[in-house]
């Protein structure tokens, strides 16, 4: 699979986007107007393997509702995960078997690399 989770809405989504840049092959799926399934949810985080991985630590609800002061298991992370797109730490991309989540500049360079050598 080849696949991008992204937030169109999100400029350091776009940034990376044209930075890597992705091949038509790249199947890209905005959070917001097309939101994770249960399925799709479930297979990140078996290539990943954890939700806490998946989540977004930075999203605004994080802050607002105080849960870095709760000890959250992985069910609450999955259950956050799919009741807001805001918490899937973005972007996610998948290249076959690997999988590159957030935006740091190590995750970043290592998915363009993955990207161009295939």
């Amino acid at each position: 699979m080849k696949k991008i989770y992204y937030l169109s809405t999100c400029d350091t989504c776009l940034r990376i986007i044209k930075t890597i840049p992705l091949p038509d092959s790249f199947e890209r799926q905005d959070i917001k107007k097309n939101p994770l399934t249960v399925k799709q949810l479930d297979e990140l985080k078996a290539m990943s393997g954890s939700y806490e991985s998946l989540f977004s630590k930075r999203a605004k609800l994080y802050k607002e509702r105080n849960l870095k002061d709760e000890n959250l298991s992985e069910a609450d992370f999955r259950s956050f995960i799919l009741e807001h797109y805001t918490f899937l730490k973005r972007p996610v991309i998948v290249n076959n078997d690997s999988i590159f989540i957030g935006n740091s500049k190590k995750v970043v360079e290592a998915a363009k690399k993955s990207i161009q050598g295939t």
